[in-house]
């Protein structure tokens, strides 16, 4: 086996590391940022707060993000860092602030817009590129830690990711208390999410012991801990364990990306609106059953170590742990109606995260996972 692991974003994390920020920030020698944040951390005070907190040094707030954003929110963040002659910027929330600040500031000393970058094939300028700290407020995309940022370019109708050694965070600030607030639902697919990082890097062709180490760690932690948090939300001791899940499975698929289960939730996500790791989710109990003798048998051996008789009883957990929380189990709930709309849901599924799979994957195959999960 021949492998490489690199992950140059330093990780502060821990209850109410969130007051630490400003001295993050002032150690780096940072003196204008802005801040790039959900509309709903906007609204509630919490963006305001931290912009209170940093003294000055966060000089605007920009919210127009939409879920799984697009090129378009991308351009919108990189014209107030312009505007603003930013020197850094601070992403705070999930996957969605994360995945836009990351390419905006991937650009936001330049001139062109991320479109250029994203589907044109445009490299990244280190010259362009603007310093972010991270601050996850969901236990789930663990993209604070990644250089990864999945967009939607409406105009061209793709979804695809980008990613560069120099679109790394600077530095992750994980706080558990600020997750107390994710409801029920979104706590579900997000850490539903982390289990897809956690199980698609060890199936992935580019799997690798040291991310394979996290992954049994982060997938012990989510089965324990999910649920707990899900159902009792105010458990902060629920909420600090998928945090730390969240961060561990993250680093788990840092080098070796993610595979099937990624691949088939972006057209259900795109076409049918099911929210991200909820999408995942759908496929993970195939994908976990599909890959359990590959390699001989490598899976069923990840599943013992993760408590389970093989990796088909941890199949059947997934399915449980799922129907518990009221995730969608058939495409029928989600409004796939008829075998033409399974062929373009298969066609959209067959990218490149699909051939990352320890056995191939041909069109026949997903075509009759989906046609046998009506």
């Amino acid at each position: 086996m021949s492998w490489e692991f690199s992950l140059p974003v330093k990780i502060y994390f821990g209850t109410d590391k969130i007051k630490e920020l400003p001295k993050i920030i002032e150690e780096y020698g940072y003196e204008r940022g802005v801040l790039v944040c959900s509309n709903t951390l906007k609204n509630n005070g919490v963006a305001d707060e931290i912009v209170k907190d940093c003294n000055g040094r966060l000089v605007a707030v920009f919210s127009d993000i939409r879920p799984n954003p697009t090129t378009d929110n991308v351009n919108s963040c990189v014209k107030i860092l312009r505007e603003n002659n930013a020197d850094f910027a601070v992403a705070l929330g999930g996957g969605s602030p994360m995945d836009c600040c990351k390419a905006a500031c991937a650009i936001a000393k330049g001139n062109d817009v991320i479109e250029s970058y994203h589907t044109g094939g445009k490299p990244i300028n280190k010259d362009e590129v603007v310093p972010m700290f991270a601050v996850a407020t969901t236990s789930g995309t663990g993209s604070e830690i990644t250089n990864i940022s999945v967009l939607t370019d409406l105009k061209k109708n793709v979804k695809s990711t980008m990613n560069d050694p120099l679109m790394y965070p600077k530095a992750a600030i994980v706080d558990p208390r600020l997750t107390l607030t994710v409801p029920p639902k979104v706590t579900a697919s997000t850490g539903l999410d982390v289990l897809s990082h956690a199980l698609e890097s060890v199936w992935s062709i580019l799997h690798q012991p040291i991310c394979e180490s996290c992954s049994v760690h982060a997938t012990k932690l989510v089965f324990e801990w999910l649920y707990k948090a899900y159902s009792e939300p105010d458990n902060l001791e629920a909420r600090e364990k998928m945090a730390e899940a969240s961060i561990v499975a993250g680093v788990a698929f840092s080098n070796p990306r993610t595979a099937g289960s990624h691949a088939c939730s972006f057209p259900l996500t795109n076409l049918y609106g099911v929210p991200h790791g909820e999408a995942c989710a759908m496929t993970l109990d195939f994908f976990t059953r599909y890959n359990a003798e590959a390699e001989n048998g490598r899976l069923n051996k990840f599943a013992r170590d993760c408590g389970f008789k093989d990796a088909y009883q941890m199949a059947d957990a997934i399915t449980d742990l799922k129907r518990q929380m009221g995730m969608a189990m058939t495409l029928t709930e989600i409004g796939v109606k008829t075998e033409e709309e399974i062929e373009i849901l298969t066609k959209m599924s067959m990218t490149p995260l699909m051939e990352r799979n320890i056995i191939p994957l041909s069109f026949e195959d997903i075509k009759n996972m989906y046609l046998g999960m009506r």
